[in-house]
C-alpha cells in the first residue's frame, strides 16, 4: 500500500503528540519528496529558559525520512528508524521549521541496494532553523529498509 498524500496530510495534523507540542505541518509536495513542519514558541513547548523544549525539537524531524522512504518504495519493502541524534547548535526561540527532502537519485539507490542486498541503511540529516535562518538543532537519522520476501 503506497502511502494516499490526502491521508498523510491529515495523519500528520491530527497526530495527538503533534498538536501537544504544537507542531504543524506547513507543507507537502505532491510526490511526499518533500516535506516542511514547523513549530511556534509556546508556553507548554518551553524548557525551563524559555526556549524550545529539546523533545519537541526532535518529535518535529522524528518520521518524515521515512516517511518519504516509504512513500517512494511502498509495502513491498519495511523502512524503519535504526538511529537518531540531535545537536543543539542553539537555544531556538519564535518559531523554528524544518525542511525534509530526499532526492529521487538517492531513493532510487536505496531502492537498488535493498533489492539486490536485501537490506540497506542510509543516514539523512536536517537543520532546525530559526525565523532568521540560524541552525538551532542539527537531526541525523539513521534509516533502515529492508526488502520484503
Amino acid at each position: 500500500m503506497k502511502l494516499n498524500r490526502r491521508s498523510l496530510v491529515r495523519l500528520i495534523s491530527y497526530y495527538p503528540p503533534y498538536i501537544g507540542a504544537g507542531i504543524r505541518l506547513r507543507e507537502i509536495s505532491p510526490d511526499i519528496r518533500r516535506v516542511v513542519v514547523e513549530m511556534k514558541l509556546r508556553w507548554y513547548n518551553r524548557n525551563l529558559y524559555g526556549a524550545h523544549f529539546g523533545g519537541s525539537l526532535y518529535a518535529m524531524c522524528d518520521p518524515f525520512f521515512a516517511i518519504i522512504i516509504y512513500s517512494f518504495l511502498g509495502d513491498q519493502y519495511v523502512v524503519l528508524d535504526k538511529s537518531a541524534s540531535i545537536k543543539f547548535k542553539k537555544q531556538g526561540k519564535g518559531t523554528v521549521r524544518a525542511e525534509f527532502q530526499v532526492a529521487d537519485e538517492i531513493l532510487r539507490e536505496i531502492k537498488q541496494e535493498a533489492d539486490r542486498n536485501g537490506k540497506t541503511t542510509h543516514t539523512f540529516t536536517v537543520n532546525v532553523l530559526d525565523e532568521e535562518g540560524t541552525i538551532i538543532a542539527e537531526v541525523a537519522k539513521e534509516i533502515y529498509v529492508r526488502k520484503l520476501g
